[in-house]
């Protein structure tokens, strides 16, 4: 039945059943109405407005529910959904609701799976291009100035190394920006290596990284291992930026059907700030592996915790 004729049918009802009270009741109306005639029609008005309202309000319930879920839904946070019951205009528009959430998140994972892979390679390339011509340039350079040093004044020679000790410290740059926008490490050694790199990169900036994995872990794929790679170098980009930490823990270990990626700071903290592009693209990225992420105070800072379940038989 349409939502429009059900809401008529109530308050018909509603009349049908306040009009035959009035009929049966013993009760009459005198020309000048007295107080005791008026307390009873005051009384008989109320209990159809209360009736009409727990009909309407029975009625109408899920879509209020529907109206709240519309409000709160956020497709970073897939599987929420509205109990499906009944037949009427209601439950379809909560079953409809339902399956158009459902093709949303399904529709946005595709589309996400496609960004995240294209910008995968577009971090190779460039990475690629960094090591092949930048770095190879850089590296000509310290040459000619190398072999220019036995050959210039002795006046001159200091500002020369100054400038080679520049060239050698950009090189290295290089290197480490082509690194992390491609972990080869990760695809020559595995993922326990290339965790153990970062944190060499990190505790060499001023930042001490304890590293704490678990031995025996099973083998996740790649997808998943890129997965927990780029979440912890986020988390570890973060706090050593934003958190302003001095120490950070960072664990990898099993716990029964999954394995947790957890990084724990002890910065700042979020204090109430709202959630930037570089957790929004962890949550993506977590999204894609099936895997659940919690960004949130820690005991002193920040704690982001990655759950990667496993498939069975590992």
């Amino acid at each position: 039945m349409p939502l429009y004729w059900r809401v008529c049918l109530i308050n018909g009802l509603v009349f049908v059943v306040g009009t035959a009270a009035l009929a049966l009741a013993p009760v009459t109306v005198s020309a000048t109405v007295l107080v005791s005639e008026a307390v009873v029609l005051v009384l008989g008005l109320i209990g159809i407005v209360v009736l009409n309202s727990v009909l309407l309000r029975t009625s109408l319930a899920p879509l209020d529910r529907l109206i709240r879920l519309m409000d709160t839904v956020d497709l970073q946070r897939p599987g929420r959904r509205l109990p499906e019951s009944g037949t009427g205009a209601v439950g379809q528009l909560v079953r409809g609701f339902n399956a158009m959430l459902e093709r949303l998140e399904t529709e946005r994972g595709r589309s996400n799976a496609k960004a995240l892979e294209a910008q995968e390679a577009e971090r190779h390339r460039i990475a690629r291009e960094l090591h092949d011509e930048i770095g190879q340039g850089l590296t000509a350079v310290l040459l000619g100035l190398k072999q220019l040093s036995s050959r210039v004044p002795a006046a001159v020679q200091l500002e020369l190394m100054e400038v080679q000790e520049t060239a050698r410290a950009t090189l290295d740059e290089v290197g480490g920006v082509a690194r992390r926008l491609r972990p080869g490490v990760l695809e020559d050694l595995g993922l326990q290596s290339a965790l153990a790199s970062l944190a060499t990169d990190f505790s060499s900036h001023g930042m001490q990284v304890r590293r704490i994995t678990s031995p025996g872990l099973p083998d996740l794929g790649s997808e998943r291992e890129l997965v927990i790679y780029r979440v912890a170098q986020e988390a570890l980009t973060n706090a050593a930026r934003h958190s302003k930490a001095r120490t950070v823990r960072l664990s990898l270990q099993r716990q029964g059907m999954t394995v947790i990626l957890a990084v724990d700071d002890d910065g700042i903290g979020l204090r109430g700030a709202e959630e930037g592009t570089g957790i929004r693209g962890m949550r993506e990225r977590a999204l894609l592996i099936g895997a659940e992420l919690t960004v949130g105070p820690g005991e002193s800072g920040t704690s982001v915790r990655l759950t990667v379940p496993l498939e069975a038989g590992r």
